[in-house]
């Protein structure tokens, strides 16, 4: 197949993918964290939404209730119309919100009030994956928000910490952090020299013998690591 041949069905692919989201509309009835509210239609129905490609912190974590106070001032009691493409197991939509035309999924992330949810940004368009990711970063360097603190615990690993908590699960090094690692800490691997910030998808995964904790990046990069290829 000629380069141009394949150049147009890549374009024609993703025209179709982000033709192929669907759109409702409804105004804002509730906020239940930084990441999920519920909507009333038109028909009086209610549907709770997810936001597509951004993970808050949760309720019990820092930041928690602030990223729920900047998502209310961004759209509760407005209408807004949502583009999504699925529906999570839980039974709620996934996907952009809409106000007056701006994306509170951006701005969650911009205001430092929301992670890139890297498990699930590949649902993004290309142009969202981009703006979102580039919001993070501006984020970061400004210390906005939950980048206030030198190494904010990702949601995602902290529900994992309450949920093996919960179910009594053994701390094995693959699942969770010992009782010694502080929230937040800065993983390194004594065999390869090479560290995971709370973010990175490999943080829990360094095994208790090769471990050795940081408490900042700093840290573990004067004493000779660097860090993961695959942190965000």
């Amino acid at each position: 197949m000629r380069r141009s041949s394949v150049l147009f069905l890549l374009a024609y692919l993703v025209a179709t993918t982000v033709a192929s989201a669907a759109t409702f509309s409804g105004r804002v009835v509730s906020i239940a964290d930084g990441d999920t509210l519920t909507i009333l239609d038109a028909q009086h129905q209610q549907h709770k939404i997810r936001l597509q490609g951004i993970d808050a912190p949760e309720s019990r974590q820092s930041f928690g209730k602030v990223s729920k106070h900047n998502l209310s001032s961004l759209v509760a009691g407005r209408d807004v119309i949502i583009e999504y493409v699925k529906f999570d197991r839980y039974g709620r939509a996934v996907g952009k919100v809409l106000v007056s035309g701006v994306d509170a999924n951006l701005e969650q992330v911009r205001a430092g009030l929301a992670w890139v949810y890297t498990d699930y940004e590949g649902e993004l368009t290309p142009s969202d994956r981009s703006l979102y990711r580039a919001a993070e970063r501006q984020a970061r360097s400004l210390h906005a928000g939950l980048w206030a603190e030198s190494n904010p615990l990702p949601p995602w690993v902290f529900r994992r910490q309450a949920r093996n908590h919960s179910e009594g699960t053994p701390r094995s090094a693959a699942a969770t952090m010992p009782p010694s690692t502080a929230p937040g800490a800065v993983i390194g691997n004594r065999r390869s020299h090479i560290f995971h910030r709370p973010d990175c998808p490999n943080y829990a995964d360094v095994s208790a013998k090769n471990r050795v904790v940081f408490a900042t990046a700093a840290a573990a990069e004067a004493a000779g690591y660097r860090q993961a290829r695959n942190c965000p």
